[in-house]
């Protein structure tokens, strides 16, 4: 069975037009919140090598919000991209770079899917509830 995943209403949408505002790229960026829940995402600069291809998260993006849960700020549980060439479905790119226990949120063409990576690596999809 599917795991259940809560998501702030608006959120989904809110990724949908980032993704589509910049259709040649993999846009990308942290999702926030906690066990069972994303309550708010944050992007970052892709500063892969070939970003209409990968994706790479700004290592200072990941860096402020390790620093930022330390003074009290929102849990990174996770990270959003898009796929502007692809379907909403892990890349091998993907599988080979997931850590467990995180969350995946891949938008494709209007398409979003959410996908939690397992301590295999293998990447289970959610069944998501907007809240």
């Amino acid at each position: 069975m599917a795991m259940r995943v809560e998501i702030a209403t608006g959120l989904i949408d809110e990724l949908i037009a980032l993704a589509g505002a910049d259709p040649a790229r993999e846009v990308c960026g942290l999702l926030f919140g906690g066990s069972g829940r994303i309550d708010g995402f944050r992007p970052a600069a892709n500063v892969a090598a070939d970003p209409s291809t990968t994706f790479e998260i700004d290592p200072a993006a990941l860096f402020a919000a390790h620093r930022a849960v330390r003074a009290g700020g929102p849990s990174p549980v996770g990270c959003y991209h898009s796929h502007p060439h692809g379907p909403a479905s892990p890349s091998a790119r993907d599988v080979a770079g997931a850590d467990p226990g995180q969350y995946w949120l891949i938008l494709a063409r209007g398409d979003a899917q959410l996908y939690h990576v397992g301590r295999d690596g293998r990447f289970d999809r959610c069944r998501t509830a907007l809240t």
